[in-house]
C-alpha cells in the first residue's frame, strides 16, 4: 500500500470519528408565542413582587426593633428621672429639716420630734403640763434677746419672768407653718374647697375673709407645687431654657412671700384683693383670657398713659395731672406689689398648660 492510500484512509477515519462525537447545535427560535411571552412576564413580575415583599418585611422588622429599643430607652429615662426626683426631694427635705433645726436652736426653741416620736405621742397621749412647763429654763438676758428676734416687746408692764417665759413659748410655738412651696401660718384647705366666691366678703365679716385668704394661699401653693413637679419631670435642667424656667419659678416663690404675709395679716388693699379674687376665680374656671384681662386691669388700669409729646411749651396742658396719677399709682408705684403681680401672671401662664381649657379661645396668647 502506497503512502497516498494510507493518508486517505487516515483522513477518512478522522472524519468519521468527529461526526460521531459532535452533535449539531439546535438553532435558536426566530420567534416566541404570546402565551410563552405572557408566562415569562408573569414569572418575572412574581419574582419582583416576592423580592419587594421580603424587603418590606425586613424594613418592618427593623422598624419594630427600633420602636422597642426607643420604648425601652424612654422607660429607662423615666425611671431615672423619677429616681432623681425622689433623691432630690429627700435631699431637699433633709436640708429643710437641718435649716429648721438650726433656726430653732438659734431661737432656743425645743427640737421638733421625729416622725416616730410623733406617732408615740399620738398613741400615748399628750404630755403633761408640768413636763412642758419645767423644760428649758431660759436666762433673763437670753429671753429678752430672743423675744426681740421674734419681733415681740422684750418687757411688758407688770410682767414677771415666768409670764415672760410663757409668752415667749406661746409665740415661738405658735401656729405651725403649713407645708408648701411658700410656708404660711394659714391652715390649708382641700383642693375641692379652693373655689373662691364671686365677691369679697365685707371687712366686718372676719371668718369669711379669713377663709378666703386660706383659699387664695392654698390655691397659689398648689399651682407652685405643680410647677415644681413639672420642672422635676423634665430632663432639660442643664439647658438654657430649663435653667430659665427654674429661675422663673424660684423668683415667683420669693416675690409672692409678701403677698402671703398680707394674707396672714388680712391687711391687703381692698381693690387689689377684689382683683386677685377675680383673677383666681376665672383661672379656676379655666377662663384664662378673662383672668388675663383682670390682671391687665389690675396692673395697668384705665388711667391715661402718656403717648408722644406731653409738654411742648411753658404752659401746662389741661388735665395733664391725670397722666401721672390716677388709679394705677398705688399699684405700679410699689415694687413689691408689682413683683407679686408679675408672679401671679406667671402662675396663670403655667396653669393654662397644666389645666388646659375646654374652649381653646380661652388660651392666653
Amino acid at each position: 500500500m502506497d503512502f497516498a492510500s494510507l493518508m486517505s484512509k487516515e483522513i477518512a477515519k478522522a472524519k468519521g470519528g468527529s461526526s460521531k462525537t459532535t452533535e449539531p447545535t439546535k438553532p435558536a427560535p426566530k420567534y416566541i408565542s404570546k402565551r410563552e411571552a405572557e408566562e415569562a412576564r408573569k414569572a418575572a413580575y412574581l419574582e419582583e413582587q416576592n423580592k419587594l415583599e421580603e424587603e418590606r418585611a425586613a424594613r418592618a422588622a427593623a422598624k419594630r426593633k427600633r420602636e422597642e429599643d426607643a420604648a425601652e430607652e424612654a422607660k429607662a429615662r423615666e425611671e431615672k428621672r423619677q429616681r432623681l426626683a425622689e433623691e432630690s426631694r429627700i435631699r431637699r427635705e433633709a436640708r429643710e429639716a437641718e435649716e429648721e433645726k438650726a433656726r430653732r436652736k438659734r431661737l432656743g426653741l425645743p427640737e421638733l420630734p421625729s416622725p416616730g416620736a410623733k406617732e408615740d405621742v399620738a398613741a400615748g397621749g399628750v404630755e403633761s403640763d408640768e413636763d412642758s412647763d419645767g423644760e428649758g429654763e431660759i436666762p433673763e438676758a437670753d429671753l429678752l434677746s430672743k423675744l426681740r428676734e421674734l419681733g415681740q416687746p422684750a418687757v411688758l408692764f407688770g410682767e414677771s419672768h415666768g409670764s415672760r417665759l410663757r409668752r415667749y413659748r406661746k409665740v415661738a410655738n405658735g401656729p405651725v407653718a403649713a407645708s408648701g412651696p411658700i410656708a404660711t401660718t394659714l391652715p390649708p384647705v382641700e383642693e375641692k374647697d379652693m373655689k373662691v366666691p364671686e365677691t369679697v366678703p365685707p371687712v366686718t365679716e372676719k371668718k369669711p375673709r379669713r377663709y378666703l385668704f386660706r383659699q387664695l394661699a392654698s390655691y397659689f401653693n398648689m399651682v407652685l407645687r405643680e410647677w415644681e413637679i413639672a420642672l422635676l419631670k423634665e430632663d432639660n435642667a442643664d439647658t438654657y431654657s430649663g435653667q430659665a424656667a427654674r429661675s422663673a419659678m424660684l423668683s415667683s416663690k420669693e416675690t409672692m412671700r409678701p403677698l402671703f404675709r398680707k394674707f396672714e395679716k388680712g391687711d391687703l388693699d381692698e381693690s387689689i384683693l377684689e382683683a386677685i379674687v377675680e383673677i383666681v376665680k376665672a383661672a379656676q374656671e379655666r377662663r384664662y383670657v378673662d383672668a388675663n384681662d383682670g390682671y391687665l386691669r389690675l396692673s395697668i388700669g384705665k388711667a391715661a398713659w402718656p403717648i408722644g409729646v406731653t409738654m411742648v411749651g411753658i404752659h401746662e396742658r389741661s388735665a395733664r395731672e391725670k397722666l401721672h396719677g390716677g388709679e394705677r399709682g398705688h399699684i405700679m408705684g410699689s415694687e413689691i406689689t408689682r413683683k407679686y403681680l408679675q408672679s401671679i401672671k406667671r402662675c396663670l401662664s403655667f396653669a393654662q398648660v397644666r389645666w388646659p381649657p375646654e374652649d381653646i379661645r380661652q388660651l392666653m396668647g
